[in-house]
């Protein structure tokens, strides 16, 4: 038997990403939703309430991971990528789904539903943004962040 055994291991908290572009715009994707859940909920629409609330647990399930560092313990996935795929696939569903909501809004909360969630998506097509800013594909990270987009177009100059 190994002395390790009976020991507890502490699950240190990354402050610093709350702090950090990312993190903010994590916080201000759960708020968003949030808000847009109330508005749905108010204006009694089940299959935009239910939208909102899927998205919201998954975002708060990776800023959980961001946030105890678990992305670094659980190897399995690239989270960047999962957190890119998720933000884009969010982006687009509530961009049609704000678009609808707008259009065949009955009460009050349903037009300020489809706004906020609007205002969700923005936040979302941000996140994918920074997020596929930040990954790397083959390359190590130093040679992506010298040569810029220079490597993806047969070495032609960059244009501003």
């Amino acid at each position: 038997m190994s002395a390790d055994h009976g020991t507890i291991t502490s699950m240190d908290v990354d402050v610093a990403f709350v702090k950090s572009k990312r993190g903010i715009l994590k916080v201000a994707e759960m708020v968003t939703l949030f808000v847009a859940f109330v508005c749905f909920t108010v204006g009694s629409r089940p299959e935009y309430i239910t939208a909102s609330v899927m998205e919201f647990l998954i975002t708060s399930l990776l800023l959980s991971l961001y946030l105890f560092k678990l992305n670094k313990r659980l190897t399995f996935f690239f989270w960047p990528l999962v957190d890119m795929v998720n933000s884009v696939l969010a982006a687009v569903f509530f961009t049609v789904l704000s678009l609808v909501a707008l259009i065949t809004y009955h009460v009050t909360g349903t037009l300020v539903g489809g706004i906020v969630t609007f205002m969700s998506a923005a936040l979302l097509c941000v996140d994918s943004y920074t997020l596929f800013r930040s990954i790397t594909f083959n390359k190590r990270r130093g040679e992506s962040q010298s040569q810029g987009s220079g490597a993806v177009n047969g070495g032609a100059a960059d244009h501003p």
